[in-house]
């Protein structure tokens, strides 16, 4: 079991970057598929970014590709989600996942077991 906490969050001008952080507990963080998922008011939950266990995999939707960046630092079990060029429609709370498939990302529609809490993304226009 593996538990997720995010942070970074917070408010942004179009145009601006953020940096995601989620860090794990518990054990073979490094046996966990990672992903970011995000979701606005009223919406459903959006898929964002997913990397595989060792990091040499990644996998975006186009909404985001160009964008945004993850990566993951199996040392410090953290994994990343950089954003630039932020748009007000990238705005919602940013929600961490892990799941032991892999080694290669997991991109839904597979699900992921572990999420963390979530954090608030706002971009004002």
């Amino acid at each position: 079991q593996v538990q997720l906490v995010e942070s970074g969050g917070g408010l942004v001008q179009t145009g601006g970057s953020l940096r995601l952080s989620c860090a794990a507990s518990g054990r073979s963080f490094r046996r966990y598929a990672m992903g970011w998922f995000r979701q606005a008011p009223g919406k459903e939950r959006e898929f964002v970014a997913a990397i595989s266990w060792s990091g040499d995999s990644t996998y975006y939707p186009d909404s985001v590709k160009g964008r945004f960046t993850i990566s993951r630092d199996n040392a410090k079990n953290t994994v990343y989600l950089q954003m630039n060029s932020l748009k007000p429609e990238d705005t919602a709370v940013y929600y961490c996942a892990a799941d032991q498939k892999g080694p290669g990302p997991v991109i839904p529609p597979r699900p992921y077991l572990y999420w963390g809490q979530g954090t608030q993304v706002a971009v004002s226009s």
